[in-house]
């Protein structure tokens, strides 16, 4: 076999600079990774340009793949048919007399609602539109009411089920299984600071506060609400007692939010289903062709060995776990900035991997620094693409809203140290309920 015509270094150059000069000029991501590739592909004697078409469907030949579109149906379903409603009702029984009642609320649906999607765009989106107007009626400051709402969305990848952990755990080989036990804890943490962030405000501030609920409106709130929060316990229990796949948890998840939607509330009808089934095509072709030309950009690095290229500096450092830890989250919290989660986790968790093996980390305590350091970028601009929905439904620009983004921010970057520093909070969980999960 003959040499390539191309150095690694050459082809790092190419991809890379044609990638982010693409992005400089506000092409989609999944658009600017599949067009970087092409000039390779027609430059390299031995690779040709239906190499771009062949890997990016090799792709979405996943088993595992397929979860993603069910559960953002069963988002679309919960919004529509009723769903949220019932868990806005029990949120505000449970928090509405804490200083910031409806921001508190706001960050508790966050919670529930990230036990059920699984995706952090469907929450900004839904959120956006049921809080960001009743929060300005209430005498919230538009700035802080946005930037709640962007917020507290990115639990959505943290808690269970996490379409980023079903994408980690396809590419890079982990149990999905113990990526959502692992994920609990984190994301349950990230949703006591962001509380405490609304606390502090309400009180600086002075945003209202409802009166307390009584026994008998908590107890209310939660009959009402059994139905849905019945439907984490199917996805999550299903898969760690082996009942389902994580693939097979997602559409049993659809057919139980339907079920809810269309016999139990009652308040989905036809035409309502088919808004569902419509927007959840339009946002899993997006997911969906992210992934495909992630993938096409991937195996190009691989091609060239250019991963290896980038860890034989690294490598020579020999960090240990905790230096590690800060490194890959440094990382990953930079390219969050820049590229959607699950390119990012293709390509550079991919290129990464190696390096948590040999800092001593566990690919678990790995795979959760990854997507916790992910999620920020979900929030922080330019890519911001949560931050983006909740501002394009506010009718505000971004830059209005970054300084209280970033305030909220901090206190999840703690959150973030506490991961690193301590790996029992990722895996403490799969120890307990499930050890064979860790091996």
């Amino acid at each position: 076999m003959g040499a390539s015509t191309l150095s690694a270094t050459q082809a790092a150059w190419i991809l890379f600079g044609l990638f982010f000069a693409q992005l400089a000029l506000r092409i989609p991501v999944a658009v600017a990774l599949g067009v970087a590739c092409l000039p390779i592909l027609f430059i390299e004697d031995r690779l040709w340009p239906m190499i771009l078409v062949q890997e990016t469907f090799n792709a979405y030949n996943s088993f595992i793949l397929l979860a993603v579109p069910f559960f953002l149906l069963t988002a679309n379903l919960m919004n529509i048919g009723g769903i949220t409603d019932r868990l806005v009702l029990f949120s505000r029984a449970l928090v509405g007399h804490f200083p910031g009642g409806l921001a508190q609320i706001n960050v508790v649906l966050s919670i529930f609602f990230a036990g059920i999607s699984g995706s952090s765009t469907a929450d900004a989106a839904s959120q956006s539109k049921l809080f960001i107007d009743a929060q300005r009626k209430e005498g919230y400051d538009d700035s802080f009411s946005v930037a709640i709402t962007a917020v507290s969305s990115v639990m959505a990848v943290i808690i269970p089920p996490s379409i980023l952990m079903i994408v980690w755990g396809g590419v890079l080989t982990v149990s999905i299984g113990a990526l959502f036990l692992a994920g609990v804890l984190p994301g349950l943490m990230i949703g006591i600071v962001q509380m405490a962030t609304v606390h502090v405000y309400a009180t600086r501030r002075g945003y209202p506060t409802y009166a307390r609920a009584t026994f008998r409106e908590i107890l209310a709130g939660f009959f009402v609400s059994i139905p849905a929060l019945i439907t984490p316990v199917i996805i999550i229990g299903g898969k760690i007692f082996g009942w389902f796949t994580a693939t097979e948890s997602a559409c049993v998840a659809v057919l139980y939010a339907g079920f809810l939607s269309m016999i139990v509330y009652r308040e989905m009808n036809f035409k309502g289903l088919l808004n569902a089934f419509s927007e959840t095509g339009r946002l899993s072709a997006i997911t969906l062709f992210c992934v495909g030309t992630a993938s096409a950009f991937g195996w190009l690095l691989a091609y060239y060995k250019i991963p290896e290229a980038l860890l034989a500096g690294v490598s020579a450092w020999e960090m240990g776990p905790i230096a590690t830890g800060l490194f890959i989250a440094g990382v990953f919290l930079v390219v969050g900035c820049f590229l959607d989660a699950i390119p990012a986790i293709i390509i550079v968790g991919t290129i990464l991997q190696p390096i948590a093996a040999v800092g001593g980390l566990h690919p678990v305590h790995f795979a959760m620094i990854g997507i916790v350091s992910l999620a920020f970028g979900l929030v922080t601009p330019p890519y911001g693409l949560c931050l983006m929905i909740s501002c394009a439904i506010a009718k505000m620009r971004m830059v209005d809203v970054l300084k209280d983004t970033f305030i909220m921010l901090i206190p999840m970057l703690m959150v973030l140290l506490l991961l690193i520093l301590w790996p029992g909070m990722a895996l403490t969980l799969p120890e307990l309920l499930e050890p064979d999960f860790l091996n």
